[in-house]
């Protein structure tokens, strides 16, 4: 056997395969006697069908079978020696003619065209520096906090009226024209969550409200969108559109959330076992808490900013129509033209990433290890049992467990990815120049939300 490399231009090539007789007629003997001793043939006895039947009978099919283990044997055996860097996997040329007769098999020729990978340099080293944007944790995100966290372990009590994060019980009654209640109209008992509104004439009109009073107001202004709306009327979301702007809603009862003291009962429920005492030493935690939580957000954000900049600044040229073809000869369903040329752009983006990120691994030989997956798998089962407020078992089972998550291929996929990420933010982090700048909570949010 021989393999030609002719080259189309920079990123085409196509490589023939010549297969001599002599290289497959032993190993189709071969297959042919196994057919032969296992064939029921009526008239023969097992084993004794004439050789010529068998041949006539399966010769094609074997010799085709083998012939393309040969060629793709060669193939990949050629493109490892030569330490070819293709993408995707050799495709039949488009014409899909090859040099041989099957009637009268002789020597065999054929043809595949490959794609190259493209050469290009990461501009990392040409970057002064990448902003990397934290939070600044000041006193009012500190308080917050605090407050969120005793309100967390706080106690729902009736309050006489209504303030800025109180819930509001009461009874929506729709109204007619002239304000008097709806015949068949929508009658339903809800609750308005007075901190979550963003409305601020409905805030305004509902603050200072006591139980039994009553005002006009229109539902959407104190709900989210119509799938809330109709939640909180007790009605489909399609009954929408017939509504009154107009409804009576009657106060029943007004609850607040009463703040946990703070205490040493708190900070052991908050921190247990981490010898937090006071209020001044419950604050440095929150704070440290918060600052690595951000740090791990920043961290994100910042990977994002330098994957933007090298998909922008990278500069490479792809075998486009060879990946179009192999794209539709490798798909599980038959994909049209249409559709592949809507989401190419896509897919090409995709692979230049792939290609950026794999040179980034081997330049500086980045690897994930078996045992980097197992502890991660670990660790992420680990936090879900935290979650629940569950002790983690011991490590056997544990790894037991893990061996069971990593047989699913989607949950491998995703530990890889969670793993690969996490190895290039350390790489970004340790080799891209960056100029830290501090946001606030909200700017960093808004900043977050743009990547």
């Amino acid at each position: 056997m021989k393999v030609l490399q002719e080259s189309v231009d920079k990123l085409n090539a196509v490589l023939k395969v010549e297969i001599k007789s002599e290289d497959y007629q032993k190993n189709v003997k071969a297959s042919l006697e196994k057919y032969r001793k296992s064939a029921k043939v009526p008239g023969f006895r097992p084993g004794k069908v004439p050789f010529g039947m068998i041949q006539k009978q399966y010769g094609k099919s074997v010799l085709a079978e083998e012939l393309n283990k040969l060629a793709n044997d060669s193939l990949y055996k050629f493109i490892t020696d030569e330490k070819l860097e293709i993408l995707g996997n050799p495709i039949p040329t488009e014409d899909e003619t090859f040099k041989g007769d099957m009637e009268n098999p002789g020597d065999f020729e054929f043809a595949y065209e490959i794609g190259f990978s493209p050469k290009f340099d990461i501009p990392l080293s040409s970057r002064k520096s990448i902003e990397y944007f934290a939070v600044k944790v000041d006193d009012k995100l500190i308080a917050d906090q605090i407050e969120d966290l005793r309100r967390r372990y706080g106690k729902m009590e009736s309050t006489p009226e209504v303030g800025e994060k109180d819930m509001v019980m009461g009874l929506f009654r729709e109204l007619d024209a002239s304000g008097e209640p709806k015949e068949d109209g929508v009658e339903n008992n809800s609750t308005i969550s007075m901190e979550f509104l963003k409305d601020k004439k409905a805030i305004k009109s509902l603050l200072g409200l006591k139980v039994d009073n009553s005002l006009i107001i229109d539902p959407k202004s104190v709900s989210k969108d119509d799938k809330d709306l109709a939640s909180m009327l007790g009605i489909e979301e399609s009954a929408i559109g017939n509504l009154s702007k107009k409804f009576k809603f009657t106060v029943n009862d007004i609850k607040r959330m009463e703040l946990a003291e703070l205490n040493e009962e708190l900070y052991e429920k908050l921190f247990p076992n981490q010898s937090v005492k006071s209020e001044a030493e419950m604050k440095s935690k929150v704070t440290t808490d918060l600052e690595n939580m951000f740090k791990t957000d920043s961290d994100r954000l910042f990977t994002q900013t330098v994957y933007d900049f090298l998909m922008d600044k990278t500069k490479m040229t792809l075998p486009e129509a060879f990946l179009k073809r192999w794209i539709k000869l490798s798909n599980e369903k038959p994909i049209d033209d249409e559709t592949l040329n809507k989401e190419f752009d896509g897919y090409l983006k995709s692979m230049k990433w792939q290609l950026i990120q794999g040179k980034i691994f081997k330049e500086n030989d980045i690897q994930i290890s078996n045992e980097e997956v197992m502890e991660f798998t670990k660790s992420l089962l680990i936090s879900n049992y935290a979650q629940y407020g569950m002790p983690a078992p011991e490590d056997k089972e544990l790894t037991e467990t893990a061996m069971r998550l990593l047989k699913d291929k989607e949950q491998v996929n995703g530990i890889y990815d969670r793993i690969t990420e996490k190895k290039l933010s350390d790489y970004f982090q340790a080799n891209v120049p960056m100029k830290e700048k501090k946001l606030s909570y909200d700017d960093f949010v808004k900043k977050a939300s743009k990547k």
